[in-house]
Parts: C-alpha cells; structure tokens; sequence
C-alpha cells in the first residue's frame, strides 16, 4: 500500500519496551495507516491501494462542491482512525451526518464545554457585543473575574473540577458579577440578556467533563452540532480544539487526537479560528492533527492551504474555490492543479506534501453508514403512496437513477 503523508525512512519503527527502550530483537511494528480507497488509473480503473499515515501528527484540508464526497472522505478518513492504536478521532458533526460511526464503536454526544473554556476576551465577540462598548467590557471582565476567583477559592455557584478539585465558574457566577458590578444600569442588562441568551443555547455547563475526555479511550467521538446556533458551535469547536492542544502539551492525553471538522469554512472568521490556527501552525509539536473539510475553500483563510501537508481536492468550480487552491501548488508541481482535478463522484486529487507527490485516488466505499445523502422526493412517503394508487393503471413514480429504480451509488456520496 502506498502511504500519503509518510516518507520512506517512516514505514516501519522498532517496537518501544514500557521503559522505552528499544527492543531489538522484536519485530517491528508498522505504524498505524488509513486506508484511503485506490489509485485511479488513467483508463478509469483501481489501482494499488493508498493509505494516508496515521502514525505523526498532520494538517490536511478536504476540498469539493457540494455532492463530490467531501464529508464521504472525511467519514472514511475517521473510520480509518477508529481501526488504528495510539491515536483519536473527535469530529464536528454541523450537520448531523456521521452518525453512522456508531457502528464502529463510535459515539454521538450533544457536547457541553465549561463557560472558562473561552477566553473572556473572547465572550463579547462570541454574543455579538463591542468589547469596547460599555456591555462588552463589563462582560470580559466579569468573565475574567470569575475566573480568576474560582481558581482559588469556591464559592455558590462553582462546580469543582472532578480532577484537580478547583471550582470552575458557572453563567451564574458571571451574572452575579455583573448585577453587582455597580456599572450604568444599560450597560448590566444589555450584558445580562446576552449571558442568558448563551445559557440559552445548553452549550455550556460548568460541571462538564474536561474537552480531553472526548479523546480519552481512542473510540471515536462524534460532536453533533445540527441544531445548534452558529456562535454556540463556534464556541464548542474553541473549547475542544484549544482543549485537545493544552491536554497533549500537559501531558493529560497519552493519545494523539485527530480532530476532523466539516463545513470548516462556518468555524473560520469567528471565535473559533484562534485555536483552529493553533491547531494548524504548532500542533505538529505536541501531536494534534487536524483535517478541515469544506464546500468552500476559498472561504478559509490561506494558514489553512499554507500550513496543511495533505490536501484533498474532489471537484471545484467556483472561481474563488479553485483560486484557493491554488495556494497549494508547490515548485515540485508540473502543471496547475486545477487542471488536474477529477470529475467523478468520490475521485480526488491528492497533493501529499511529505514526499512532494501528487496523485487521483478513488476513494473506497465506506464500513459505516453515511448520512449525507441528499433527499429524493421520489423517496418520500407521499411519492410511494402516489406509487401504489396508480399502480393498477401501470402508472407510478419512475426514477431515473438506474434501470431498476434504486439510487447510484455515488447519489450517497457527499
């Protein structure tokens, strides 16, 4: 198998003892690799198979127009991790369709952060206020006051850290701040009805378990966002993807996580970008990898081209998208890549920056089910009853998919 984002001296490492010592009598051990699907041949045939290295940590970017195989690739890339050791999967799910990772030992949570999670210098952006506006500034600070004081002395409405035991601040805490903060009455009640609208969104808990908890076990973890208001998500995504960062450079996570997030182009230009760039200009240091897939790359910033060693390209049209992709292209490049990119449903162009190749894959069929098809309304329930009334006239719903009626595979492809 010809492994993406690995190098040749990398295929093989020698089996480490408890005391990390190198035994080497043992066999060595091959480090662990997601298969990907196959070479695409110039016929239109498989050919050898690919994988992409799960072994280091890496920064990869999934790019392709609606109903190419964006978040198809991506559930396979997690189905992948799910099946390798030493490493973690957690995927933002803003559209409710990896679900199906249940079946390979997954889990689909409604996730909850602790409101100290985000910056207080963020909280005015997060609820839409001026940080320099009077509301604004009473929230940072209120914010940063109470965590500053939950750090070392409890009080009412503080829920200790089940780990360290340090009481950690609740929306509570922060209200009681600025209703007695003595600042203009305008300024505490316009500050006040935001806090309540992200109370509202059920986001944040203070007596959440910590964002490496999400990682701990190596199952894959699937953070179902659908639903969710925007900015809510935005501050789940800060909260976990600085949370896996902090946890691997402290030492609390043995793991190396990988966070796979769709629709990455709603998480960027918003609180969440901070630590998603962390992610993608230091995460290699203490091992957190993350792959951002979009429908719209030219809306990312160019850190998220620049700085990825893996990038995936099915199918682009949109000007600014294939401009974005542009960015990537590097002088071992013969040719731009745009002219390279496939048209087929689940092909892709994949530019691997570690031995400065590049290559069209075909990408396998998925283990697990994929939500991400789109709906048919010769599919519906209406369209089937309609369907069995006109059926003794030799009428019927007629579907022009394939020649007896069901769906392409590449329909369930998105």
């Amino acid at each position: 198998m010809h492994v993406i984002g690995r190098d040749g001296a990398a295929s093989v490492s020698p089996r480490e003892s408890a005391a990390g010592d190198d035994e080497t009598t043992a066999p060595p051990v091959r480090p662990p690799t997601v298969r990907l699907g196959s070479f695409l041949a110039r016929d239109g045939s498989d050919g050898a198979a690919v994988g992409v290295d799960a072994d280091g940590p890496h920064a990869a970017v999934v790019f392709g127009k609606r109903g190419t195989g964006k978040s198809y690739t991506l559930g396979v890339i997690a189905e992948g991790l799910a099946a390798a050791d030493g490493v973690a999967p957690v995927v933002v799910d803003p559209m409710g369709v990896f679900g199906g990772l249940c079946t390979a030992g997954g889990r689909v949570v409604e996730p909850t952060v602790r409101p100290a999670a985000v910056p207080a210098s963020a909280w005015p952006d997060l609820l839409g206020l001026d940080p320099t506006s009077g509301a604004g500034s009473l929230l940072w600070r209120a914010v940063a006051d109470a965590v500053a004081a939950a750090s070392g002395v409890r009080r009412n409405g503080t829920s200790p850290d089940p780990e360290t035991g340090v009481p950690l601040p609740s929306l509570d805490d922060v209200r009681g701040r600025i209703d007695a903060s003595g600042a203009p009455e305008a300024a505490r009640r316009a500050a006040d009805n935001h806090l309540r609208l992200a109370e509202s969104w059920g986001v944040f808990d203070a007596a959440a378990a910590p964002v490496e908890s999400f990682a701990a076990d190596g199952t894959p973890t699937v953070l179902d966002l659908a639903g969710v208001p925007e900015r809510a998500g935005a501050a789940v995504v800060r909260a976990v993807a600085r949370g896996l960062y902090d946890a691997r450079v402290a030492g609390r996570l043995d793991r190396l996580p990988w966070l796979l997030v769709d629709e990455a182009h709603a998480f960027f230009g918003g609180v969440a970008e901070p630590a998603l760039r962390t992610l993608l200009t230091r995460g290699r240091a203490p091992g957190v990898s993350l792959v951002c897939a979009t429908q719209r790359p030219g809306a990312l910033p160019s850190v998220a081209v620049s700085q990825s060693d893996l990038l995936v390209a099915h199918r682009l049209t949109a000007e600014d998208d294939v401009s974005r992709l542009a960015e990537a292209e590097a002088t071992y490049l013969g040719g731009s890549l745009a002219s390279r990119l496939p048209t087929g449903t689940g092909e892709a162009l994949v530019v691997d920056d570690a031995t400065e190749t590049v290559h069209t894959v075909r990408v396998r069929e998925r283990r697990t089910p994929h939500g991400g098809g789109s709906p048919r309304a010769s599919r519906t329930r209406a369209a089937a009853e309609r369907s069995d009334a006109d059926g003794s006239a030799g009428g019927g719903v007629c579907s022009p998919d394939t020649p007896d009626g069901g769906p392409r595979e590449s329909e369930d492809r998105r």
